[in-house]
């Protein structure tokens, strides 16, 4: 259980840092979207756990992050609001899609190639 937590803490750490480290290289003119996600997951893989649910947590975790830091940074002309931004998902660009199913992925991966088996 200690496990699981640090490693959840982890991912809160990494999730942070990515997200004001994507707003950061905005301001420098680089799309480093995958950022966010990528790093919740490193975050979360400095400690071996004993749960899926960890793993499973932080994908979905690192994919919302991503849709947010998006919206935060780069919202909409028309409105801002997040509810305008969410209903107009499909006018984003396919890279920022794949960015965030990317950060997705590594927030997903990196903590699940950490568990510990049962054998081990």
């Amino acid at each position: 259980m200690k496990d699981n937590l640090l490693a959840l803490a982890g991912a809160i750490v990494g999730g942070t840092i990515g997200f004001f480290g994507f707003g950061w290289l905005l301001g420098q003119g680089f799309y480093a979207l995958v950022l966010p996600g990528g790093l919740m997951g490193i975050g979360a893989g400095w400690v071996f756990n004993r749960s899926i649910f960890v793993a499973i947590i932080c994908g979905v975790t690192a994919t919302a992050l991503g849709l947010v830091a998006e919206w935060n940074f780069r919202p909409f002309n028309a409105d801002d609001s997040l509810g305008f931004y969410f209903r107009h998902l499909g006018d984003l660009q396919p890279i920022t899609f794949l960015m965030i199913v990317l950060g997705g992925a590594i927030g997903f991966w990196v903590p699940y190639r950490r568990l510990k088996r049962a054998t081990e």
